[in-house]
C-alpha cells in the first residue's frame, strides 16, 4: 500500500518518507475548487498552487505580473477542495527576493489566509536568507532551481538550463544548500535528465521535476497542459492524457447550435 493511502493528509514529511522508500511522487497544479477537487480525489499526493495561474487563469505572458492577493485566493479555492493532497503555494514574484522579513510576511499571509501548508520559493544562495527566515518561523518551504520562470527577463528564453558545466555545478551545489537550509523538496524545471539524476541521488529531499527526466523522485505539471486545455503549449517534456480543448469547444458549439435552433431547452428540460 503507498505511503499516500495509510495516511489522510499527506504532509512533507510524508513526501521525505517516499523518497526513502522509493514511491514516486505525483504532483499536479491547480488554481480553483472545482478542478482542484477532481485533482484530490484522484489520488495525487502534492497539489501546487503555482503562480503559472498567471499564464493559465489571467493570460498573461509571463508569471511575473500576479499578486500576492490573487495568489491567495486561488490557494484559498483549492484547500477547501483538498481532503488528502499536500497543497503548496508559490510565494509570486516580488514578495521574497529582496527581503527576508517581506518574505516571511508574505509567506505567513499565505498560510494564515489560505490555510495552505507549505510554500515555494524559485532561486538559491540569492535567496538563502529569505527561505532560512520562513522555515525558522515553522513554514514548510519547497525549493525550484533550473529554469526559474521568475527570472524569464534575465534567462531571455524558456531553452533547457544547466546544459554547461559551470551552470550544472552551480546548481547542483544550490541543490545541496536548500538541503541544507531545511527545504523539505525540490522542484527541478527544464534541466538534463543526467543532472536531475545526480542531484536526485546527492540530497536527501526529493527531488520533483518538470522537464527533468525520469529519475527525479517525483512529477509535475500544469494540470491544464496534461489535460489539452492549453492546446497550443507542446514542449517536448508534456505528455498531454487528454484534448479537452476540442472537447470542450465542441460541447459549446454543439450547445450554440441547439439555442439557436430552438432544440434546446426541449420538453423534458422545462418545469
Amino acid at each position: 500500500m503507498s505511503i499516500h493511502k495509510k495516511n489522510k493528509r499527506v504532509t512533507a514529511e510524508t513526501l521525505r518518507t517516499m523518497k526513502h522508500e522509493n514511491e514516486k511522487i505525483s504532483m499536479l497544479t491547480a488554481y480553483d475548487y472545482t478542478l482542484a477537487k477532481m485533482v484530490d480525489a484522484s489520488g495525487v499526493d502534492a497539489i501546487l498552487v503555482g503562480d503559472s495561474a498567471s499564464n493559465v487563469m489571467a493570460g498573461h505572458e509571463t508569471t511575473l505580473p500576479i499578486t500576492l492577493e490573487q495568489m491567495i485566493y486561488h490557494a484559498q479555492s483549492v484547500v477547501r477542495a483538498s481532503e488528502s493532497a499536500l497543497v503548496v503555494v508559490d510565494l509570486p514574484f516580488g514578495t521574497y527576493q529582496s527581503d527576508s522579513q517581506k518574505a516571511l510576511d508574505s509567506a505567513v499571509r499565505i498560510m494564515k489566509e489560505s490555510g495552505a501548508h507549505a510554500v515555494k520559493l524559485e532561486g538559491g544562495k540569492n535567496i538563502k536568507k529569505s527561505i532560512k527566515k520562513i522555515i525558522n518561523a515553522g513554514i514548510p518551504v519547497m525549493g525550484h532551481l533550473g529554469l526559474t520562470p521568475q527570472s524569464i527577463y534575465q534567462f531571455g528564453t524558456y531553452k533547457v538550463r544547466a546544459k554547461e558545466e559551470e551552470e550544472a555545478q552551480t546548481l547542483l551545489e544550490e541543490a545541496q544548500l536548500l538541503d541544507d537550509l531545511g527545504c523539505f523538496a525540490l522542484v527541478l524545471e527544464k534541466i538534463p535528465a543526467a543532472l536531475a539524476k545526480q542531484v536526485t541521488q546527492k540530497i536527501s529531499i526529493p527531488t520533483i521535476g518538470i522537464g527533468a527526466g525520469a529519475e527525479c523522485d517525483g512529477q509535475v505539471l500544469v494540470l491544464q497542459d496534461m489535460l489539452g486545455m492549453t492546446h497550443e503549449f507542446k514542449p517536448r517534456f508534456l505528455r498531454q492524457y487528454l484534448n479537452l480543448y476540442d472537447e470542450i469547444t465542441g460541447a459549446v458549439t454543439q450547445y450554440v447550435k441547439d439555442v439557436k435552433d430552438g432544440g434546446f431547452p426541449n420538453k423534458n428540460e422545462q418545469y
